[in-house]
């Protein structure tokens, strides 16, 4: 094999060796907790319990086999969206802390979605 092959394989090895010691499967992307606060989030929902909406568990699990899932909750948090759960509808952004940009959306959603 030659070096940089070797390298890469090298780092990959360390890569996956570090994600089973963290538990077994890829590390989860970090709680986004700042935009967690500004968008009041815990509002509503919860990490584990179903709250005034569904906790971010119960949102993962039902989307998690969705590809379109992330974009979906994106856009719901960028604009705010009809009820999917009950009566409750995703408030726009203004009512939850100010607006959301599609960065900030994205990092939210995966986070969510790691769960």
């Amino acid at each position: 094999m030659k070096a940089p092959l070797r390298r890469a394989a090298s780092g990959l090895a360390a890569l996956t060796a570090c994600a089973v010691l963290a538990g077994g499967a890829l590390a989860q992307p970090p709680e986004p907790t700042a935009l967690i606060d500004q968008q009041h989030c815990m509002f509503c929902h919860t990490v584990d319990q179903p709250f005034l909406a569904p906790s971010f568990r119960d949102i993962a699990a039902r989307y998690r086999d969705n590809p379109q899932a992330q974009a979906m909750l994106e856009a719901k948090l960028v604009h705010g969206g009809k009820a999917h759960w009950g009566d409750m509808a995703m408030p726009p952004p203004v009512e939850r802390g100010g607006p959301l940009s599609e960065e900030d959306a994205h990092t939210l959603v995966r986070w969510v979605l790691s769960q």
